[in-house]
Parts: C-alpha cells; sequence; structure tokens
C-alpha cells in the first residue's frame, strides 16, 4: 500500500497494558466510526505495515484502545509507539454538501458567486492558521480559505466548488494576469 492511497488516521501514543495494547489517538471528528477496524497500516521506516487487529474499543473520547496481531508485549508495543496509522481511501466515509475532503477536490473547477470560473484547485495549504484552498489562475496561486462562509458548494459530479470570496481577494491575485 502506498502512503497517496491512505489518509491519516491518528499516532500511537501509549501502551495500554503488559500484553500489547495500544492507544491510538484518532485525527478525526467521528471517532466512533473506526471501532470496529479489522485492520489498519502502521507507519514504519517510510513504509506502511499491516497489522490486523484482534479487539478494538474507545478508551476515551478520540482514543482507540487496540490489540494487534503480533503485538503480544511491551517490547512489540514499544516498537509502533509514536507510530503514524493510516487506512486505505477507500475506508473514507462518503461526504455531502459542501463538505468534502481536502484530497478530494484536487482538480476541481472553482466558481465564484461574482466572478464565474476563476481556476482550478490545485493543493490545499494546511501549513497555516487558516486552511486555503490553491486556485490556480493563469501563471499566479489565489488563496481562498476554506471556510464556512465562503464555500458554498460542492458538486462532485461536475468536478466543481462554488464560493463566494470576501470583495477584492480575487482581485490581490488577478492584476497582472
Amino acid at each position: 500500500m502506498r502512503f497517496e492511497d491512505c489518509f491519516f488516521l491518528g499516532t500511537v501514543v501509549g501502551k495500554y497494558s503488559f500484553k500489547g495494547e495500544v492507544l491510538l489517538k484518532l485525527d478525526t471528528d467521528e471517532p466512533e466510526l473506526y471501532q470496529s477496524l479489522d485492520s489498519l497500516f502502521i507507519a514504519q521506516n517510510n513504509a506502511l505495515i499491516p497489522f490486523f487487529v484482534e479487539k478494538c474499543s474507545m478508551h476515551k473520547p478520540g482514543l482507540l484502545r487496540l490489540r494487534l496481531e503480533d503485538v503480544d508485549n511491551e517490547e512489540d508495543a514499544n516498537l509502533i509507539l509514536k507510530s503514524k496509522a493510516y487506512l486505505p481511501l477507500t475506508k473514507l466515509p462518503k461526504l455531502s454538501g459542501k463538505k468534502f475532503y481536502y484530497h478530494e477536490i484536487i482538480g476541481f473547477d472553482v466558481i465564484d458567486k461574482n466572478l464565474g470560473k476563476i481556476g482550478s484547485v490545485v493543493a490545499i495549504n494546511e501549513h497555516t492558521a487558516q486552511a486555503t484552498i490553491e486556485v490556480s489562475i493563469g501563471e499566479k496561486i489565489a488563496l481562498i480559505p476554506i471556510v464556512d462562509e465562503i464555500i458554498l458548494e460542492v458538486k462532485r459530479d461536475a468536478k466543481s466548488i462554488y464560493v463566494d470570496t470576501p470583495a477584492g481577494l480575487i482581485d490581490l491575485y488577478i492584476k497582472d494576469v
């Protein structure tokens, strides 16, 4: 399995018992969706290693208690401690309405309520205080904040995302285009 075919599920943050159980801090708004995992991938040495889940339960909100096959003691658990866990993209719950996964909208046309089609999504920037959609406009990249007030609609079948950008925002990027 390749990293680009997976999504980040969480990080192994602790050991639960002397029998190899671990605690996985989930990176999701809906942790209950992952209470019945049968397998997952754990990143080790830049590779994704499959692990089968023998037992899985919510420990605390956002924290999953896992018993993994072949992780039978504290030493085995130490080997995966602080590792990142992943699941295949096919395991992502389907979203509807104006909710979307960041990887899902790459290549979508961006259509502004007042300006019409302004470009297409080339990336999502999560490395700032506010996540932004990077939109290719000619030779330039415009940054559109990902906030409910700006994102109006996502049309998956048409590969389009409809926005209502603040007055003047796009003008900052299209001058001299």
